[in-house]
């Protein structure tokens, strides 16, 4: 396949991914098995961390108006009710620290032999089911509304979140970090859910705490694979002009589709559910465990 082709279809399938509940992270995987593309290679582990980082690049375009009102009330918040902690702002750097040390610490101790088709299978499959568990408890509540009485649901809006609920989410995150295929999307959100946030709140508070995180477990990969300290180092000084192009053309599709793809999962979402990408996961999953045991 022609390498500008093939740029441009892995920058969809990143944008697209990354930051729906599917699983950014399974999708590269089969189309590294699909394509017969080794991402695991000097340029192409390059390649792939940098489309990441396009994905990464629109939450704060997206999302700045928010950002600017958070940082212009912080740390009283817009009822002047909040503190330094429990401000948005802090209850995002607060999730992140919940995830971030026992992340780099548990990938270290289990290695590499995670990254299976297998492991990613199952994490596919067991977190639509779970998804789809979760999803179903909060319907009712969520099709009442704020105003119903007696609901599972308490949280509606992401500037009343409790500290306790984003220390909760920021330990359901560590899943996404040690099982790849779980989703960093999918555990924030059910994690979020379960902690009686509605969809829209948990979806908003699982962008926002993925502007820390994958901004820095990303630079972190880069900077390892740049300085030679990862086992397949990047020889930046290297590349040719048509590798350049191959990566400029990666990181703007990233962005651009995965800008469009958060604008869409919000509205979709406050509608109708995750229902559906619950059943996506599932089939996926299985088809995934099938593959790798022969029988596809």
């Amino acid at each position: 396949m022609n390498d500008f082709l093939l740029s441009v279809l892995l920058g969809i399938v990143e944008g697209l991914t990354e930051f729906l509940p599917v699983s950014s992270t399974a999708h590269l995987r089969l189309c590294e098995a699909l394509l017969h593309v080794d991402l695991a290679s000097g340029y192409w582990k390059m390649y792939s961390i940098v489309i990441q980082l396009g994905a990464i690049a629109c939450l704060p375009v997206y999302f700045w108006g928010r950002i600017q009102a958070f940082l212009s009330t912080f740390p009283r918040g817009e009822r002047g009710d909040r503190t330094a902690s429990t401000h948005p702002l802090g209850l995002t750097a607060e999730a992140f620290v919940m995830t971030a040390i026992p992340s780099f610490l548990l990938t270290r101790v289990i290695g590499k032999h995670l990254e299976s088709l297998v492991i990613m299978g199952w994490s596919l499959l067991i977190g639509g089911v779970v998804m789809w568990i979760v999803d179903a408890m909060n319907a009712k509540a969520e099709n009442a509304g704020p105003g119903a009485a007696g609901g599972r649901i308490h949280t509606w809006k992401m500037e009343d979140m409790s500290l306790g609920q984003a220390i909760w989410i920021g330990f359901c995150q560590i899943f996404s970090a040690v099982f790849p295929g779980t989703s960093r999307s999918m555990s924030t959100i059910a994690g979020g859910q379960i902690a009686g946030m509605s969809r829209a709140s948990a979806l908003e508070f699982s962008f926002f705490l993925s502007i820390p995180t994958m901004t820095v477990a990303t630079l972190y990969t880069l900077y390892k694979s740049v300085l030679g300290k990862g086992e397949n180092p990047i020889g930046v000084s290297q590349m040719t002009s048509h590798q350049w192009v191959v990566l400029a053309i990666g990181f703007a599709v990233s962005f651009i589709v995965a800008y469009a793809s958060v604008a869409w999962f919000l509205a979709w979402v406050r509608k109708h559910g995750f229902a559906p990408f619950a059943v996506y996961r599932i089939i996926v999953g299985a088809a995934v465990l099938a593959w790798a045991a022969g029988i596809l």
